[in-house]
């Protein structure tokens, strides 16, 4: 049984799906489709750059979608692979976005227009430099729990990504997350500062979160027989009205992605297909499990090697 996974935010390079877009008319489409879409020249910053102009959030989120959902229409179209065989469809964070628009449940101009109102809401949430994101290394969520709620006088932050084993991401208010650090750093458990602008998937994203309710709760969900894994349980859902909730709620709750990776093996997972920029997610599945097959899909040649 496979499950194709999407990435997040985090995984854009300039030039990513640029090998696709010179061969393939079907991505030149779509790259012009989006452009049109938001009035905006996302194909040149994606193809070109900057990378500072890249790495804005309101851009990163539709580009990093444009590009998956590229990759998964050649798949489809170009090599007559049907990735709609796979029975579970999850992604990280904003990759959710891109799993249930290949899997069906939301079409492509109304996902990429989400995506751009979903970043454009998440980085005007919190003041420029307020809020950050510090990464945790080597150490039990347990222990990081108990860390955060025996010193909640001290220190404030929530857990908002929970990755693979012994790497956890947590956000909150920059002066929080540095005496965090130094605490952490007392214990000899190791955390790094991420370079984002703003501190996702925590109760400091609320604005965000009533921005993307509206937006929504405008938007018709269909049906299809490909089952999502959510980042918000942790486990599959299919209902088209509770998709949207959980997308609601997923703005400020954790990203369970080892549950998610975990439960997809339960269910009898034995192949995760990964489509879109780099290998991030192929090496978290590594670190979660290392028995189950993982095939990160980036360029023409990975596509050859794809057996579904």
């Amino acid at each position: 049984m496979n499950s194709i996974i999407f990435p997040g935010q985090g995984s854009q390079i300039v030039g990513m799906g640029k090998e696709f877009f010179d061969k393939y008319n079907v991505v030149k489409n779509l790259f012009n489709e989006a452009d049109d879409i938001l009035g905006l020249n996302l194909s040149k910053i994606i193809l070109n750059g900057p990378k500072e102009e890249l790495d804005y959030t309101e851009n990163t989120q539709p580009a990093i979608f444009l590009v998956s959902y590229s990759i998964f229409k050649v798949i489809k179209e170009e090599f007559n692979i049907d990735l709609n065989k796979a029975k579970y469809f999850a992604g990280h964070s904003l990759g959710e976005y891109s799993a249930l628009s290949c899997a069906g449940y939301l079409d492509f101009n109304e996902t990429i227009k989400l995506l751009r109102t979903r970043g454009k809401a998440m980085q005007d949430s919190v003041p420029k430099g307020e809020g950050g994101m510090l990464a945790v290394l080597g150490s039990k969520i347990e222990d990081i729990e108990k860390i955060l709620n025996d010193n909640s006088n001290s220190f404030k932050a929530e857990i908002a990504n929970d990755n693979s084993n012994g790497q956890l991401v947590l956000s909150g208010k920059i002066k929080d997350l540095e005496l965090i650090n130094n605490f952490l750093n007392t214990k000899k458990i190791k955390s790094i500062k991420l370079s984002v602008s703003a501190p996702f998937h925590c109760s400091l994203m609320h604005k965000a979160t009533e921005v993307m309710s509206n937006q929504l709760k405008k938007i018709d969900f269909k049906h299809s027989n490909n089952i999502i894994f959510s980042n918000v349980t942790g486990e599959e859902v299919s209902n088209p009205h509770n998709l949207k909730n959980l997308l609601i709620d997923q703005i400020e709750k954790r990203v369970r992605w080892r549950e998610s990776i975990i439960n997809m093996i339960k269910k009898g997972v034995e192949q995760f297909v990964e489509i879109g920029p780099g290998k991030v997610l192929s090496g978290l599945v590594k670190r979660i499990n290392k028995d189950v097959k993982i095939t990160s899909i980036n360029d023409q040649s990975d596509i050859k090697n794809l057996i579904i």
